[in-house]
């Protein structure tokens, strides 16, 4: 079994988020990055799982520059076959989802995985756009992945209950919590990870639907207001003309 699972990079969750160029770019002075935790904990661990139960083999691939590289070298750590760099900068999503397609068409990959959205941009468009493009079916925010042979069942919650899908191969999955439990690298990870494959592909031309005019940093928390149990009508009254959310 062959498994692809797409990883990224996002800002640490404790990195100081600023913006620059009149707030048209991220400002990536002091800021840490990390793989991905959806993509991470729950794609790329539920793929090594089923590779250690089953056999078969886990490649990543990410779309970026030459800094990705400490970003794939700790999946390697945490048990990756081997890994490929797309070498262009990841500026939109269908720009990524197209160069990843065009690598995954050569690579007969049974199963696709990616963390439901990255948590810095929280889009959660990567896997649909990838299904569409390899003509795969595309089960979205999985919560429970098994496989016997050829067939893939997918749980997914829903409201009120849990979906399960049954899937032949090949297919494309965003994984979400409850997929798998995070795994930290070992010595003996960390060590291999310098050693394996880590290739560089070039990108080929395709099309960004999409482009970032300005960011803006969310509001701060405001005062809170403290309201009489006894005082009912006026709670309404602010939650009517003040905050208008009624």
């Amino acid at each position: 079994m062959k498994i692809l699972v797409c990883i990224s990079k996002a800002p640490d969750t404790t990195a100081k988020i600023a913006f620059k160029d009149n707030n048209t770019a991220f400002d990536e002075n002091n800021v840490q990055y990390i793989v991905n935790p959806y993509d991470e904990w729950y794609a790329l661990v539920r793929a090594l799982e089923l590779k250690e139960t089953l056999g078969g083999t886990v490649t990543t691939v990410s779309v970026g520059g030459a800094d990705m590289e400490a970003i794939i070298r700790k999946a390697f750590a945490i048990g990756a076959d081997d890994g490929v760099r797309i070498d262009a900068e990841p500026t939109d999503t269908f720009f990524v989802a197209e160069q990843i397609a065009a690598y995954a068409k050569q690579g007969g990959f049974d199963i696709i995985l990616a963390g439901k959205e990255t948590i810095n941009y929280n889009g959660s468009s990567l896997g649909g756009m990838l299904a569409e493009l390899l003509d795969m079916p595309y089960v979205s925010m999985a919560t429970k992945l098994d496989v016997a042979g050829t067939t893939a069942t997918v749980e997914c919650d829903i409201d009120g209950g849990t979906e399960v899908i049954e899937c032949n191969f090949p297919l494309v999955i965003s994984a979400a919590k409850g997929m798998a439990e995070a795994r930290i690298p070992n010595m003996r990870g960390i060590m291999a990870a310098r050693t394996k494959a880590l290739n560089v592909i070039p990108a080929i031309t395709a099309d960004k639907l999409t482009e970032v005019k300005s960011y803006t940093l969310a509001q701060g928390r405001t005062t809170c207001k403290m309201i009489d149990a006894e005082n009912a009508g006026s709670l309404i009254d602010m939650l009517h003309n003040e905050a208008k959310v009624i």
